[in-house]
């Protein structure tokens, strides 16, 4: 994985270095999700591993796939990823780009694991509560953890804010030992 990243790292700079000049972060940003959903699916994993399967063809063949959402410098770049053998680091040069735009943008993502599913309100006002405390806009990806048992655990890259019960009663836990 991390070996991945420093592959990826390069090609996302330039991707984003590229998209900066032009003034185009959605269309990268939507050629390069495309790009790794692409290059992750099973069925395309075993025609990229198919030693038959020449770099031409196999450029053309991804190229085809996003016709609509590969514009010309996009689709430059699907030859770039073929011809460097850097193809299967698809999913890490997206990453890569996305936190890079995001922080430009002034932007943080935010996990939020949540014992049951957040109403909208619970949502804008711990978005807001995390503005505040963080000067930045965020924007949470939520998901339920049903072992939590009550409460959030928010994920800000290394950073994590356990504010479940589960983790109350382990520190209770600790405490009491």
């Amino acid at each position: 994985m991390q070996e991945n990243l420093t592959l990826a790292r390069p090609y996302a700079q330039a991707v984003y270095k590229q998209a900066e000049e032009q003034g185009a972060f959605g269309g990268w940003s939507a050629a390069l999700a495309l790009l790794a959903a692409v290059v992750e699916h099973p069925d395309m994993q075993r025609v990229i591993n198919d030693p038959r399967m020449d770099d031409d063809r196999l450029a053309e063949l991804i190229v085809s796939l996003g016709d609509k959402t590969l514009f010309p410098a996009a689709r430059n770049f699907v030859h770039v990823l073929v011809q460097a053998e850097r193809l299967a680091v698809a999913p890490e040069i997206a990453a890569l780009y996305e936190q890079m735009r995001a922080s430009a943008e002034g932007v943080r993502h935010l996990e939020v694991s949540s014992a049951h599913p957040l109403s909208d309100e619970e949502r804008r006002a711990l978005a807001a509560a995390l503005e505040k405390r963080l000067g930045a806009k965020v924007d949470l990806k939520d998901e339920v953890d049903e072992s939590l048992i009550g409460g959030v655990v928010i994920r800000d890259g290394d950073r994590v804010i356990d504010a479940s019960v589960r983790g109350r009663l382990r520190e209770l836990a600790l405490r009491l030992a």
